[in-house]
């Protein structure tokens, strides 16, 4: 019977705090914010900015009719389990791997929250220079895009295990 070596679900931890960040920034939005109304935080750069998206990054597939709001529960589900099964299959101690899959999912989590509850996600920050305005998002768009990132340096970045261990 192999060993077991500790697994990095622990890192969940770090999704939950995620969901629950971004849930109360979003009851905050939803009880104070108006909406389509801009409230400065830093004139020329940051409002805040109570709008809501049925679709995905950048509105993709907003306009769908209904049915991409399941679509999107189910994909956000599959990944957050992927990445739940590595995370299983990931050492504690690799952090680089296990808080990236963490933030991912976090957020992803989040945001299908929003869809069950309101049919849609709650974005409330928006970032513009001038007349050049990104689209409005949330602390759970922040976590999937600091994960993803992250997943994309690390991976690029980090040598494989099996290198290391051959140099040995």
């Amino acid at each position: 019977m192999a060993p077991v070596r500790p697994n990095a679900l622990p890192w969940l931890v770090v999704s939950a705090v995620v969901i629950v960040l971004d849930q109360l920034t979003k009851l905050w939005v939803l009880s104070s914010l108006p909406e389509y109304t801009a409230i400065p935080v830093i004139d020329g750069f940051w409002n805040w900015y109570r709008t809501y998206n049925t679709g995905a990054a950048f509105s993709f597939l907003s306009d769908a009719g209904g049915w991409q709001k399941y679509f999107f529960v189910v994909l956000a589900v599959a990944i957050s389990g992927l990445l739940g099964w590595w995370l299983s299959r990931t050492p504690r101690r690799d952090w680089k791997s296990a808080l990236p899959y963490a933030l991912v999912i976090g957020g992803a989590v989040g945001n299908v929250i929003d869809r069950l509850m309101h049919g849609h996600v709650v974005d409330f920050i928006q970032w513009y220079w001038g007349d050049h305005y990104w689209p409005a998002f949330n602390v759970a768009d922040s976590a999937i895009v600091a994960g993803a990132i992250g997943i994309a340096l690390f991976g690029l970045f980090s040598k494989p295990a099996a290198t290391v261990a051959q140099r040995r």
